[in-house]
């Protein structure tokens, strides 16, 4: 126990400085991540301001009752994993494809051009988005409608059909995000060893060949990390996108509503942040089981691409 002990000190007064350099990114995780933990007991009581957090009566399971006896507990958690899903699958083979097509473009200007081009959205507020598809769909002055009476055709009210907002959020997202991931997935095309090109090039393979045998391949343990990733979060609506594209327009609610802002528009009416916290915790629950299974099952199948 003594040498055991006297050996993680030597460790510790060897490693000091890297350890030193992990100090700030713990600090910063056991403030931001772990010490808010604690505000979890709020899904278990009725809050007011007079007792505090932890002076505020015990209500069990009550804040969780309002989800689920709304009645749309089923639909927006539906909403939610769709979703996401289709923003995993659409987004990461689309920005695959990008990343392979960046990656074979031989002239040098074009292809920084394309990658500049690509990237910009991601930079745009959801609000800025929101109000190009304002403009763009508005019933009376938009852009769509504008086009239309211009060539004689009856306008297109897109703010009460709601299956058109279904295309309209999908198309949103891959647009302002293909860039941002498909740079992620050009990095990892780079790290490729170049030997195994030039050796297959020699063999005789082409283009396709060498994607379908080296790059694709070789991209697998980004794809597996990536999608684990997303798949911790796909319980959890982007807010910002879901409400400023769509707005407080409930005629689209039933394809549009997903978790966070169906518990964003309860809180504003309610004031019961119990509710709120409870739904928090209910989505954190499914994605960790969610993660845990998924890795899990990967581990099963392949051990070195699990993450842990």
């Amino acid at each position: 126990m003594i040498n055991a002990l006297s050996q993680t000190a030597r460790k510790v007064i060897k490693y000091r400085v890297m350890l030193l350099m992990l100090l700030p990114g713990i600090l910063f995780f056991v403030m931001f991540s772990y010490l808010p933990m604690l505000g979890i007991v709020i899904a278990f009581k009725k809050l007011n301001y007079t007792d505090g957090i932890w002076g505020s009566p015990w209500v069990g399971f009550e804040n969780f009752r309002f989800l689920f006896l709304s009645g749309n507990l089923g639909a927006i958690i539906r909403n939610t994993a769709l979703y996401n899903l289709v923003f995993i699958i659409l987004g990461n083979g689309l920005a695959i494809g990008v990343a392979i097509m960046l990656a074979e473009l031989t002239s040098r200007l074009f292809k920084k051009t394309a990658q500049s081009l690509l990237f910009i959205p991601y930079f745009i507020s959801w609000v800025v988005v929101g109000a190009f598809i304002y403009s763009i769909f508005n019933y009376e002055f938009g852009l769509l409608n504008s086009l239309l009476k211009t060539l004689h055709i009856e306008p297109v009210n897109i703010y009460d059909q709601p299956p058109a907002w279904v295309s309209i959020i999908i198309s949103s997202y891959l647009w302002k995000n293909i860039g941002y991931f498909s740079i992620i997935y050009l990095a990892a095309i780079s790290g490729i060893d170049q030997g195994l090109y030039e050796a297959a090039q020699i063999d005789g393979a082409n283009v396709l060949q060498r994607i379908r045998f080296i790059t694709l391949p070789s991209l697998i343990p980004t794809v597996v990390v990536l999608i684990l990733l997303a798949l911790g979060n796909v319980f959890r609506g982007d807010f910002n996108m879901f409400f400023q594209i769509v707005g407080d327009n409930a005629m689209v609610f039933g394809h549009t509503d997903v978790i966070d802002t169906f518990v964003t528009r309860s809180l504003l009416k309610t004031r019961e942040f119990g509710m709120s916290s409870a739904a928090g915790l209910l989505q954190s629950t499914l994605c960790f089981v969610l993660i845990v299974t998924v890795n899990s099952v990967i581990r099963r199948v392949d051990k070195e691409n699990a993450l842990y």
